[in-house]
């Protein structure tokens, strides 16, 4: 099957903007877990300001880059099942995605979405019980992941549909290396330590 280049550009533009994403805020976290990096050179509220507006231009790109390709692919995935049922179900995944996600940043709030804990650890008050976390461990990077998916479903896109499975691969995988022992380090005891360090669930 013939990919047109565009189509091929977007791919790559796509899986270049998720690993920067991914990459930054991972290593970024954890250096700042490990050493306090960024708060030592710029305070906490500075290291925050820093590594949030960085994380964001990042986070914004990554999605745009994914819509991108769901477009430029438009089309190029074979199904059997009828094209309005598979518009349904990707409409469906877009809604409920969307709103779980919202819903989740709504409770958060701009601090702990960014992951603010880790540069002011005194703030982290423990796991979020509120919104969908009373339903959900993880409502962020599971539920709220339905999205893509949905949308790849909605374009009729085979690549879109390939990269919402290697983002949500990429996501979880972030989570399981970084945020999850950061926030298991606070349960078992660990906050007074960072604390002394200059070193917070979302």
């Amino acid at each position: 099957m013939f990919t047109p280049p565009w189509a091929l550009l977007a791919l790559a533009y796509h899986l270049a903007s998720r690993l920067a994403y991914v990459l930054y805020i991972g290593l970024a976290l954890g250096r700042q877990e490990r050493t306090g990096y960024l708060t030592l050179r710029h305070g906490a509220e500075g290291g925050f300001r820093r590594f949030r507006r960085l994380g964001a231009t990042l986070m914004y790109n990554d999605a745009a880059s994914f819509v991108l390709l769901c477009v430029a692919t438009w089309g190029t995935l074979s199904s059997a099942l009828p094209r309005g049922a598979v518009l349904a179900v990707g409409t469906l995944l877009v809604i409920i995605g969307m709103s779980v996600k919202l819903w989740a940043a709504a409770t958060l709030g701009g601090g702990p979405y960014y992951w603010r804990d880790f540069f002011v650890p005194s703030e982290w008050e423990g796991p979020c019980t509120a919104g969908p976390y009373r339903y959900l461990k993880n409502p962020m990077y599971t539920v709220g992941y339905l999205q893509t998916y949905g949308f790849a479903l909605v374009t009729g896109s085979w690549p879109g549909l390939a990269a919402a499975v290697f983002d949500h691969a990429a996501i979880l995988a972030f989570y399981r290396l970084v945020e999850k022992p950061h926030f298991e380090k606070y349960a078992s005891g660990g906050r007074r330590e960072t604390e002394q360090e200059g070193a917070g669930e979302r």
